[in-house]
């Protein structure tokens, strides 16, 4: 398919300032089994082509799900009938942007064993991981699921722009909930966002500790429903990857984005409270805190080797002990701002426009045990795996619920507690930092599920973290 696209337009590429071609073609098969109910399989295939064209400083784009010589030829007609109609009335002179000409070959990781995908035996295990919920009466609901995708980009400028992509990713899933009387716990395997999302393929299970997780989850479920309400109060709180990786998305992610802070948001997805000038001087959070953008790590979910303007992808800090350094802003926007971004221009499909997005966002680890981290805690509380979340349209002022917490007391962790939940300030919130985990504690998070743009894009996104500890934070129960 991708040779006789590359002949097509070679054939078709109008003369104008540039144009670009970007094919999609993705496959994907959903397997779930819930209660020990094998449930219809989902699967589909999707495939299509977005033209851009860049021409007297105008802009258009145009998509087709035809791409046979007719249907390309349509696509280029209406993406020049764009460019035309928007030169001169744009924000953007887009005559003074130069978008990339680049070349080469990015694939996901493959297999360490070969295996090969398998229905059946993947059958079996979600079969054999629901059977293992099934542990009380109490236990009332419960699924596993595993989601694979296979996914080819061609890229093409009419200059000569080359990229070819190939990305597969599994997502697991696993979660069981427990019921007695008015109380409903729900304990589940990387959270309701499918945290344990990475590229490769049936390794990914292992690593997400899938095998034998259906029992675990169930006894959690059960264990919370007994628990007491997670206390109140202002006190140190120590958050698991599970938990951290929906702390970054908000709270890093979505406020650093450009597009946002240029104000294209805002009348969707919303602001934010950063401003063009912080960068270089404002103190985002303590010391500790180091955060980058980093595409390459292989197994993560938004690895790639160039973003959907054709930018290459290149690990960057953001924020460097504490310091607001860049923004997470694609080649537009880094023009129309006059200041360095990363390569974060990216489509959730074929027939979407690329947007500033955050690919993978992670804390670097630092030095600290968790053991250490715990010892050091008079009065706090553990929280992992996200359940619930609240943010303002500006990304500042939040409120987050968990899964599972655990106290901690005089350096020692106690009982489990349920309900746990913590409010703050994304401005100040960071700066709480007291200690970042070091390797032990790390691990590589990541959703499907991130949504934003207008007409919605939901896209890929990763997030790897060390568990992370916070001082005087405003903790609260359920009740």
């Amino acid at each position: 398919m991708f040779d006789s696209i590359r002949t097509l337009f070679k054939d078709l590429a109008p003369a104008v300032d540039f144009c670009s071609l970007r094919f999609v073609e993705e496959a994907s098969e959903q397997l779930t089994v819930r209660q020990n109910v094998l449930q219809p399989v989902s699967s589909g295939i999707d495939r299509g082509a977005m033209i851009t064209v860049m021409h007297r400083g105008g802009y258009g784009y145009a998509a087709s799900s035809d791409v046979t010589r007719a249907g390309l030829q349509d696509a280029i007609a209406r993406a020049q009938a764009w460019a035309e109609a928007s030169r001169g009335r744009s924000v953007v002179d887009y005559s003074a942007i130069a978008l990339p000409r680049p070349s080469g070959l990015f694939e996901s990781p493959a297999s360490p064993n070969g295996k090969e995908w398998s229905r059946k035996d993947l059958i079996d295990l979600l079969m054999q991981e629901s059977h293992a919920c099934a542990i009380d009466p109490r236990v009332v609901d419960w699924q596993a699921s595993v989601w694979s995708v296979a996914s080819s980009q061609l890229y093409l400028t009419v200059d000569g722009g080359d990229i070819a992509q190939h990305f597969r990713y599994l997502i697991p899933g696993l979660a069981a909930t427990a019921n007695q009387g008015a109380d409903t716990q729900t304990r589940s395997l990387g959270g309701q966002y499918n945290g344990y999302c990475r590229q490769g393929g049936l390794e990914v299970l292992e690593q997400a500790g899938f095998h034998g997780a259906g029992r675990r989850v169930a006894q959690e479920a059960l264990d919370l429903l007994a628990a007491p309400n997670c206390p109140s109060g202002s006190m140190d709180l120590l958050l698991m990857p599970e938990q951290m990786m929906l702390q970054i998305h908000e709270s890093i992610g979505h406020p650093l984005e450009l597009d946002r802070i240029l104000g294209d948001e805002r009348n969707f997805a919303g602001t934010s409270f950063v401003t063009l000038d912080m960068f270089g001087h404002y103190q985002y959070g303590a010391n500790l805190l180091n955060v980058t953008y980093d595409p390459t790590r292989p197994e993560q979910f938004a690895s790639y080797g160039w973003d959907d303007d054709g930018s290459p992808a290149e690990r960057t800090f953001l924020i460097r002990n504490g310091l607001l350094e860049r923004p997470l802003g694609g080649a537009v926007s880094q023009a129309r701002a006059g200041m360095a971004g990363v390569a974060n221009s990216r489509a959730c499909s074929w027939n979407r426009p690329p947007i500033d997005r955050m690919a993978n966002l992670n804390i670097e680890p630092g030095s600290s045990r968790l053991d250490e981290m715990i010892r050091s805690v008079e009065r706090g509380v553990l929280m992992d795996t996200n359940v619930s979340w609240s943010i303002d349209d500006s990304r500042n002022k939040f409120q987050f619920g968990c899964e599972f917490g655990r106290l901690i007391e005089d350096g020692e962790l106690k009982g489990i507690v349920k309900n746990p939940n913590y409010r703050g300030i994304s401005a100040t919130f960071w700066r709480s930092l007291k200690a970042v985990g070091d390797q032990s504690t790390f691990n590589v998070m990541g959703t499907p599920f991130c949504g934003k743009g207008e007409p919605s894009q939901v896209i890929r996104v990763g997030h790897a973290s060390p568990a992370c500890l916070f001082g005087n934070i405003d903790v609260f129960g359920g009740e």
